[in-house]
């Protein structure tokens, strides 16, 4: 029967357990979710869906009044910003609980270059801010038929 040997690598360095160390303190005082509380730090979802005339960027904000909303495009970037204010009040028979959460959000999106800014439309609906982004003329495709003779 043979055994195949295998090459002991030793003890890990301490570079590499001090790195490990480092990212479990970070993830620990900045990205609190995986550790059963939240820091204040909230970026809402988005989806991004480019057809031939237009490309659609929804984004999830429950909770936050869409005039609180600033849409903008800057060069090829659209920049949404908004804050989520958040006030929960219970009260009991012995007791009363109030909680605050607040924050900011910055989302910024690439567009390409065909996008015509001149052509942004934004709607909010149950939560769901939708942003509609036509495209330029001369960038949608041409469909051009064939004539059968």
């Amino acid at each position: 029967m043979a055994r195949d040997l295998i090459k002991w690598s030793g003890f890990p360095s301490i570079s590499s357990l001090q790195g490990e160390m480092n990212r479990m303190f970070d993830r620990f005082f900045k990205g609190g979710e995986e550790f059963g509380f939240e820091t204040g730090a909230w970026l809402p979802p988005v989806d991004l869906v480019e057809t031939n005339d237009k490309i659609t960027v929804k984004a999830e904000i429950p909770g936050i009044d869409p005039k609180e909303i600033d849409i903008s495009i800057q060069g090829d970037t659209l920049i949404i910003k908004g804050e989520k204010k958040e006030e929960k009040e219970e009260k009991g028979k012995n007791y009363y609980r109030m909680e605050r959460r607040y924050g900011g959000f910055t989302r910024s999106i690439d567009l390409p270059s065909s996008v015509d800014t001149n052509k942004v439309s934004a709607e909010c609906k149950n939560g769901v801010l939708e942003i509609t982004l036509q495209k330029k003329e001369e960038v949608k495709p041409k469909q051009i038929q064939v004539k059968v003779s």
